[in-house]
């Protein structure tokens, strides 16, 4: 990556990394390369890294891939395991998944999994057990958040199109989630498991049109890629949605609600340090996000005739005007 071998050293070196030995660790992240999201994650990574006293060429060796097709996610996990890495971070469910089919014992940080006890990554949240660590994103009840923060956003709506990935535990649980607090909101929540951009927009032709609908993206690096298809066809429809990061907004979405993923990416590097100085994943608990943050496209609602309420407008950590 670019960032990584362009980043600056920082202070001298490490008592125990000798100038010509480089301790090496991975890099697998579920999205394209060239996704403005994913520069912006490996920023934050290597500034962290920087932080502690690793820099790129100098003391550390970093091996990336990028996985942003699920199918050939098995051969980045195992060119990546090839490198022999002394550490691996891995973003999201699909990731960790294919890299646990492949190598359990190489120490792994993930990085924005949902759900890691309910997924059957590791036994508990203080005490992780084996091999893998790291920084959650979601429980799985924040579906039902997000359909209340978009009802009260839009309170005609009385039909949400939720797009999931079937094949990914976190996203089911999250959809049952919404579901539940449908019933007690009075909207009806219609499940559209999706693969990919082409598949995205099939969903939302069938499911969402309609003055009274509105569309819940559950966080998975299938939506993530298809985010500008997903965008344009909501457009089309004058479709209110939410998504889970703060590029759904900033890209043309009604509203985003969920967690600071650039600050997870950042905190990983500390766990990396830790692990590079000896400590063993199964000592480091999971971490939780500690910061939330909720974003509101006035530009996509005054195209869409959307009147939000003053009231969810004040608890905004951001409004694009």
């Amino acid at each position: 990556m670019a960032a990584l071998g362009s980043a600056a050293a920082l202070g001298p070196p490490l008592a125990f990394a000798q100038a010509d030995h480089k301790r090496r660790i991975g890099v697998l992240q579920t999205l394209a390369e060239n996704d403005p999201a994913t520069k912006i994650r490996t920023t934050a990574f290597v500034q962290g890294l920087q932080e502690h006293g690793w820099t790129q060429g100098r003391n550390l060796q970093i091996e990336s891939r990028f996985a942003a097709n699920l199918e050939r996610i098995g051969d980045r996990v195992a060119e990546l395991v090839a490198q022999m890495p002394e550490a691996i971070v891995v973003q999201s469910n699909p990731g960790l998944a294919a890299l646990r089919e492949i190598n359990s014992t190489i120490p792994t940080v993930f990085v924005l999994v949902a759900d890691p006890v309910g997924s059957r990554f590791v036994e508990s949240l203080a005490r992780p057990g084996g091999s893998i660590t790291g920084f959650t994103n979601f429980e799985p009840s924040i579906g039902g958040k997000w359909l209340e923060v978009l009802k009260e956003a839009v309170p005609s709506i009385s039909r949400v199109t939720a797009l999931y990935h079937a094949q990914t535990p976190a996203n089911v649980a999250m959809l049952h989630a919404a579901e539940s607090a449908g019933d007690s909101l009075r909207v009806k929540v219609i499940p559209a498991a999706i693969q990919d951009a082409p598949s995205a927009e099939q969903a939302i032709n069938t499911y969402a049109a309609g003055g009274d609908s509105a569309l819940i993206i559950i966080p998975h690096p299938v939506t993530s890629a298809a985010r500008r298809a997903i965008i344009e066809s909501a457009d089309r429809y004058h479709l209110p949605a939410i998504g889970a990061f703060r590029y759904w907004a900033a890209e043309g979405s009604l509203i985003s609600y969920g967690i600071d993923e650039v600050d997870l990416f950042h905190r990983a590097a500390s766990y990396i340090d830790r692990i590079l100085r000896g400590e063993k994943p199964a000592e480091l608990p999971i971490q939780a996000p500690t910061k939330f943050e909720l974003v509101i496209n006035l530009k996509t609602a005054k195209a869409f005739g959307v009147s939000v309420p003053p009231t969810l407008l004040a608890r905004a950590d951001e409004v694009i005007e």
